[in-house]
């Protein structure tokens, strides 16, 4: 009996060593469990996070293409407005030139003849006795202005 005893001492020694197994695995597997739906959670974030990032991406991909085609379109602009500059800068300088030789040709006719000043210092005189319109002054005065600034111009070149 003293030997039945001991065995069902050492089956029981087991068994409760076997519980104990059991609880601790029980344990261990429920933290795995636990581990395991943080991580899920984890991995949810992380692809929403990936998917958030991915769209900021994309959107500022866009957004380059975008400025690129902007910058693309202002070039042309500025390339269409040099060419225009150019344009106008050659006709400035051909219009400079005639002007030029028409002042010179009226300081040839005005070095020639001061009558242009006589002239029209008599046709104020008349047109003063006549009492003409004020249209007429004003063309008077406009003329006289031209006179002195070509004569004005003529003398500084």
């Amino acid at each position: 009996m003293w030997g039945s005893s001991n065995e069902l001492k050492l089956r029981r020694a087991e068994r409760d060593k076997s519980r104990m197994e059991s609880m601790v695995l029980e344990g261990k597997l429920k933290a795995c469990q636990r581990s395991k739906r943080c991580l899920m959670e984890q991995l949810s974030k992380t692809e929403e996070n990936m998917l958030i990032i991915i769209d900021q991406y994309k959107e500022k991909v866009n957004l380059a293409a975008s400025h690129g085609h902007m910058l693309e379109d202002e070039h042309a602009k500025v390339s269409a407005l040099q060419i225009e500059r150019e344009a106008r800068e050659k006709v400035i300088e051909l219009l400079h030139g005639e002007a030029m030789k028409c002042m010179n040709r009226f300081s040839l006719t005005l070095n020639e003849s001061q009558q242009i000043s006589r002239l029209l210092a008599k046709a104020k005189v008349v047109a003063n006795t006549y009492s003409a319109l004020d249209e007429v002054h004003s063309l008077f005065y406009y003329c006289q202005h031209m006179v002195e600034l070509m004569t004005h111009i003529s003398r500084s070149h």
